[in-house]
């Protein structure tokens, strides 16, 4: 049994990697039982707070229709040579940031479900922009990246072909790939005044 696994008789909780797989199985099978449950809705606002700072704050989120409160605020810079104050980690930090954090989750989870106990897990990534995109200076330059990197280091129980078999489910079932990695329609309005 692993050192994290606890099993399942009567009152104790079955834990992996600091998950309740009980859970998450229950919510695997309330998803399949009813798609409702299934819709999530994620809202974040964010403010200009002087200079190149702004504010993301964080009020709730949905699923399957209820509203769960929850408080979070997210400061943003850039840095000195970018025009900021260097305060914070800018943008594109905060999106490697949450691709990695993401991949993360999905990690803990495939392996928790798998049994598998996590001793260490790094993500590491990576990527170029060409200012003169984002500057407006070639129209034929690329505003962002046009591709990341990424190194996943992972040591725990696992097998090297379960390890293999994880990362597939990761990068097959990552909201965060998906949404890096195809077209998403974004859709704007401005209010002025």
């Amino acid at each position: 049994m692993n050192a994290n696994a606890q099993t399942n008789e009567p009152n104790v909780v079955n834990v992996v990697n600091g998950l309740n797989v009980d859970d998450l199985f229950a919510l695997i099978e309330g998803v399949k039982e009813d798609v409702s449950k299934a819709t999530t809705s994620w809202r974040v606002a964010t403010s200009w707070q002087g200079q190149t700072r702004t504010r993301a704050e964080v009020e709730g989120f949905s699923i399957g229709g209820q509203d769960v409160p929850r408080r979070f605020t997210i400061d943003i810079d850039e840095p000195c040579e970018l025009g900021g104050s260097n305060k914070f980690a800018n943008p594109q930090e905060h999106l490697i940031a949450a691709l990695n954090a993401c991949i993360a989750v999905g990690y803990v989870a495939q392996c928790a479900v798998r049994g598998i106990t996590l001793e260490s897990l790094q993500i590491e990534t990576e990527g170029e922009i060409d200012l003169r995109g984002f500057l407006g200076i070639d129209p034929k330059v690329a505003n962002g990246y046009e591709s990341l990197r990424y190194t996943v280091r992972i040591k725990g129980s696992g097998t090297s072909q379960q390890f293999a078999e994880v990362h597939d489910a990761v990068m097959a079932t990552s909201p965060n790939v998906y949404n890096l990695a195809n077209a998403v329609v974004l859709k704007s309005t401005l209010v002025v005044g």
